[in-house]
């Protein structure tokens, strides 16, 4: 009896060593994912910049300028897919192995930090006459002296565009005032106030409704206060070409961080009308 307990008690000790051993493991095993998981995670858009140009690897590794595999393009074409939302089809086809290749067709092509062309778009929570709404700013990188800043160049706030909606051309050719209205002390003046919702109409073809004027004249008045910022995103149009989005995911994987989420082909002229948006006097 006794030789039957004491081998009874011997299993079990065996077991428990087997089931810690195994959990030990299974925990390493997890720290290891965990780790790699931690250094292919593009944590900062500066990181991204540096992988997008292969000036780090994959890894988080930073590479010598002075190294012949800086800048390499044929490294660069193996750490460029890892940069895209790997669950969006837009950015995990045809279109962005289209990009790869040209973006690695020579030694040019880099998103450069002063390269210009790149906005963040932050969303945030303001104040509104007594309610809570959302207001898009747009940000660009300008230089100062030895460093640089970022700077506002523009806003999307749906308010603002209900002042100023877009009227079709028939509309705008009704407000007009007559080229000799000078002769008559322009009695007929009051025409340009009697509709205020159409009052632009009367200015010149070449006016264009200065958004970031209005936000900045509400913010003095006290109309718009500031709550919290919600999210993030940028918006890349130094690439010839080509225009594309990064934003931030935070998942479980390695397909996780800062990652194109958007890719557009864009030609010259379209891509000169949609930075209107982003920086209305950019070429002023």
């Amino acid at each position: 009896m006794k030789n039957i307990l004491r081998l009874l008690t011997l299993f079990l000790l065996f077991s428990f060593a087997k089931i810690t051993a195994a959990q030990v493991y299974t925990n390493i095993g997890d720290v290891q994912t965990d780790e790699r998981a931690l250094y292919t995670m593009t944590k900062q858009m500066s990181q991204f910049i540096s992988r997008f140009n292969y000036e780090e690897d994959q890894y988080g590794k930073k590479i010598s300028p002075d190294s012949p595999d800086y800048r390499d393009r044929h490294k660069r074409k193996t750490v460029l897919p890892l940069l895209f939302d790997m669950e969006n089809q837009r950015t995990n086809g045809s279109l962005r192995d289209f990009f790869i290749s040209d973006l690695t067709e020579k030694d040019s092509n880099y998103f450069e930090f002063l390269g210009g062309k790149w906005y963040s778009e932050v969303s945030a929570t303001f104040k509104w006459k007594g309610k809570s709404v959302d207001v898009s700013m747009i940000f660009a990188i300008e230089k100062e002296n030895l460093g640089s800043k970022w700077v506002l160049t523009n806003v999307y706030f749906p308010e603002f565009n209900k002042l100023f909606p877009k009227g079709d051309i028939a509309e705008q050719q009704k407000h007009f005032l007559h080229p000799m209205s000078h002769e008559l002390d322009f009695m007929n003046i009051h025409k340009v106030f009697k509709t205020p919702e159409c009052v632009e109409y009367y200015a010149s073809e070449s006016y264009s409704t200065d958004y970031l004027t209005l936000f900045f004249y509400e913010i003095k008045n006290g109309n718009l206060v500031f709550e919290k910022v919600n999210s993030e995103k940028f918006h890349v149009f130094q690439i010839d070409k080509w225009y594309f989005e990064v934003s931030w995911f935070n998942r479980e994987g390695y397909n996780t961080g800062w990652l194109i989420s958007n890719l557009v082909f864009l030609k010259d002229n379209e891509k000169d009308e949609l930075l209107k948006f982003y920086q209305p006097n950019l070429n002023k």
